[in-house]
């Protein structure tokens, strides 16, 4: 059995190769793609924890790790992900001061009125797409709101994200397209981090221009607006993509576990932990690359110095070392926390606006529509470069 991070199987239906990885090949070795990968749950989570030995600074996806030419645009982009100690905590701590709990309190009626407002659009329809209609616009619109974009952009700015994300069958390197798109994208918001640091307002992008840090010598330090455009870019793809794939995966797990969409309307207080196990069940980034600085040996081989490496958190999601029956999907799940937002310094800073973005969605959209039902046939991929879900999800109401 091959894994292929580019084949229309990893898009569409990975589970019995990541099966097959934990259970024959836990530090598998790609040869023709070059790159190594660790499935099983405490492995993946010793490899985010090991940032001495697995740099993120060559990039966090296969394309990346492996192209001279897109790793000098990666370089350039410098973006928080793609950095270590002591640079990333600098950063981190820099732009945490955007997420306090005063400014984290103030998004639940942001995204209250975005999703509200779209669902309101589209009632007495009889159909309607899910994606299309719903998670693909929405989540762009509530971090560009926080943001500050105005509104006539915001989604220009995710059509110009899933174009960078986009990748062909069985090529590992964006075409040409995607890497115009991924230039626009940053371009635009170190344009706009300059013209609001002349025109300042208040909303997260400002709170990036204001802060920050006092440093060992008694200076204090603030992000430039390269560093602030990077990192509002950041958040623009990353808030819109892995958003838009956790409610089309969730409405199509729920169409094919009526019982857990029945536990989900009979007690809304299920909402977060129902969106913690569709990030478990079908993880938006199925992976996450990193480099190996030094031989690290685990229990199934040694990745050697100078590899790229695939944390693949699809297969350690349902790692029945890690959970008690894996292949059940069940919303009020105990046990481990899945590393579908990361894991050690890298956690993803935005999670908690994805878990109340997932949760406010499934609970008004079946609100709305109780009865809604799903053609399961008809459902239709994106074939992205570590992002996995629907690009359509059909349904009548």
């Amino acid at each position: 059995m091959e894994f292929d991070p580019y084949s229309q199987a990893f898009f569409e239906d990975p589970w019995e190769t990541y099966r097959w990885l934990r259970d024959e090949a836990p530090v598998y070795h790609h040869e023709r793609l070059g790159f190594y990968a660790v499935s099983r749950y405490a492995d993946c989570v010793d490899v985010h924890r090991d940032v001495a030995t697995f740099t993120s600074t060559k990039g966090v996806t296969l394309d990346q790790l492996r192209s001279v030419e897109f790793g000098d645009v990666v370089e350039a982009i410098g973006s928080i992900i793609m950095m270590d100690p002591p640079q990333h905590e600098r950063m981190r701590k820099l732009v945490s001061r955007a997420f306090t709990p005063r400014r984290i309190a103030e998004w639940e009626p942001v995204v209250r009125n975005v999703v509200g407002g779209l669902l309101d659009g589209l009632a007495g329809a009889e159909s309607f797409d899910v994606v299309t209609d719903v998670a693909g616009p929405f989540p762009v619109q509530v971090i560009c709101t926080i943001l500050g974009v105005p509104q006539a952009d915001h989604q220009q700015l995710r059509h110009w994200a899933d174009t960078m994300l986009e990748r062909e069958v069985d090529n590992p390197f964006p075409p040409e397209r995607g890497i115009e798109a991924a230039a626009s994208l940053f371009g635009y918001m170190i344009e706009f981090a300059a013209d609001r640091r002349l025109h300042p307002g208040d909303a997260m992008v400002d709170d990036l221009i204001a802060a920050e840090v006092e440093q060992d010598d008694g200076t204090h330090e603030r992000l430039d607006d390269l560093d602030v455009g990077r990192f509002a870019a950041l958040l623009a793809a990353a808030g819109s993509e892995t958003v838009t794939k956790l409610i089309g995966n969730g409405v199509m797990t729920f169409a094919e576990h009526p019982d857990q969409l029945a536990a989900l309307q009979a007690d809304p207080s299920l909402a977060t932990s129902a969106v913690d196990e569709v990030l478990r069940w079908r993880a938006p980034s199925q992976y996450q690359g990193r480099y190996a600085l030094a031989d690290r040996t685990f229990e199934g081989g040694t990745i050697p110095a100078g590899s790229p490496v695939l944390i693949v958190t699809g297969a350690a999601n349902r790692d029945p070392r890690a959970y008690d029956e894996p292949d059940r999907f069940d919303i009020e799940r105990t046990g481990p926390v899945p590393i579908s937002f990361g894991n050690g310094i890298h956690y993803c800073i935005g999670a908690h606006l994805a878990r109340l973005e997932g949760a406010v969605t499934f609970t008004e959209l079946y609100r709305r529509w109780p009865d809604l039902q799903v053609d399961l046939d008809n459902i239709r991929y994106v074939h992205m470069s570590n992002v996995a879900g629907p690009s359509s999800v059909p349904v009548t109401t």
